[in-house]
């Protein structure tokens, strides 16, 4: 049996999913790089099929104005890191010219990001976006093609929190790639961030949610095939929900309560034909999974574990002045003055935190705990701007906002304001699929795939 190109390019897309969820999200230089590598071969192959030219056509001519914003972006992020005769950084970088005068050096060029090689690293990553968000319009575009990357990513979240789930129960070992020196008492599978590892459960588990929502309206040749279909999923929702859990993720927790609460109201006073199979499957999550293996998982903090906004007010573990999340929050919105208009480099945040807070010694936080801070900080007004316009544009393209957007949108803002996992490449990449396959419906296909 032969499979479609259109199959073999979906694949290897799910192949490079893969790799960034065993290896910590992608989250290095180095995954960086071999993300942006296998991303830019798989959009050159994509590119010799005629029809996916035109869906790319049809998507950039639609999505013009955002593009053109977010390539001034790239440019942007270049002139960070171009070294520049140090009298131009008195007036694009006046902390960086300071910072360099200070160490009595004589250097006459220096770019306005503290860390130019992270810098290019990120600017790599900014382009796998724009590489997937185009392989997506071209080789996404049925309601059967969404329903694969949906049973995917619930198979991927399966096999994740089973990991994770046993390596939790074993006391969390050292074993090749695992490091969980930092959760010993947590979920942390392939990630090394539990609040990482939990969003991106979250993905997964919507994914999983559509599937048993929209199986429904599905006319299947075998319904043997979709009842096992059904129970498949089922079983992976109670795995994924368990990982959610055993993270101990706060946020992540509040963000699963959020998501099957918003899904039960939608279904029981929202939706015209009731599903009363769906909202069974929803009220047996929150009884089985949140109620009683959460009580077992930890009964003591049965109701503390949704109250995400603690974190916030407790201790980082690496930090040696005991320094809490906000306060590193407050110290980063504090240096965006210093740094306000052309930022201090993409992924230079802790090379910044390293130079600027007094009596770190030798430990560090590598991240703001508010992307939204953390953003600015690193791309300064001018960039920050530039961005805003251009994702701004591409969301007001989209014209079936679906139910999933919503909850989307509110994860968006929830991570945005109290969060750093928006910085991880995997993370930007579930982002950018779910919200770039809700329009994809409006193309009209005429071949098999």
């Amino acid at each position: 049996m032969s499979i479609s190109n259109n199959k073999k390019y979906q694949y290897f897309l799910f192949f490079i999913l893969s790799i960034s969820t065993l290896f910590n999200g992608g989250n290095s230089n180095l995954f960086i790089q071999i993300n942006f590598v296998l991303l830019g071969i798989l959009f050159l192959q994509c590119k010799k099929n005629k029809n996916y030219n035109l869906h790319l056509r049809n998507f950039l001519q639609q999505n013009n104005l955002s593009l053109i914003f977010y390539f001034l972006f790239i440019i942007y992020l270049l002139l960070q890191i171009v070294p520049l005769p140090i009298e131009f950084l008195k007036f694009m970088a006046l902390e960086k010219y300071n910072i360099l005068n200070s160490l009595n050096i004589n250097i006459k060029y220096s770019s306005i990001s503290l860390s130019y090689s992270d810098s290019f690293f990120q600017i790599l990553n900014y382009l796998s976006i724009i590489l997937i968000i185009f392989i997506l319009k071209m080789i996404f575009f049925s309601e059967r093609h969404k329903r694969r990357l949906y049973i995917f990513l619930s198979f991927l979240g399966f096999l994740s929190s089973l990991v994770a789930v046993m390596l939790y129960l074993l006391g969390n070992p050292e074993i090749l790639f695992f490091k969980n020196e930092f959760y010993k008492d947590s979920s942390t599978g392939f990630f090394i961030n539990r609040t990482v590892f939990s969003i991106f459960l979250l993905f997964c588990f919507l994914s999983s949610i559509e599937l048993l929502k929209n199986f429904r309206h599905i006319n299947s040749n075998s319904e043997k095939n979709l009842f096992f279909d059904r129970i498949y999923i089922r079983l992976f929702l109670m795995f994924i929900t368990i990982g959610i859990i055993t993270s101990f993720s706060r946020i992540g927790n509040f963000l699963l309560l959020f998501t099957i609460t918003f899904y039960l109201l939608n279904e029981i006073f929202v939706s015209k034909k009731k599903d009363k199979t769906f909202i069974f499957t929803i009220l047996l999550i929150v009884f089985f999974d949140l109620l009683i293996f959460g009580f077992y998982f930890g009964a003591t903090e049965l109701i503390n574990r949704f109250y995400f906004l603690d974190e916030e007010l407790s201790t980082i573990n690496n930090s040696s002045a005991n320094i809490t999340r906000g306060q590193i929050i407050i110290f980063s919105f504090n240096q965006l003055n210093e740094f306000l208009f052309f930022g201090y480099g993409s992924g230079a945040y802790e090379t910044m935190f390293q130079l600027k807070f007094l009596n770190s010694d030798n430990k560090f936080a590598d991240h703001a705990h508010s992307d939204i801070i953390e953003f600015f900080g690193e791309f300064g007004l001018v960039g920050f701007i530039i961005l805003f316009f251009s994702v701004t544009k591409f969301f007001s393209n989209i014209r079936n906002y679906t139910f999933t957007n919503s909850i989307l949108f509110f994860y968006l803002i929830i991570i945005l304001l109290f969060d750093f996992s928006l910085h991880i490449p995997l993370i930007q990449m579930l982002f950018i699929i779910f919200f770039s396959i809700s329009n994809n419906s409006n193309y009209k296909i005429n071949f098999r795939s």
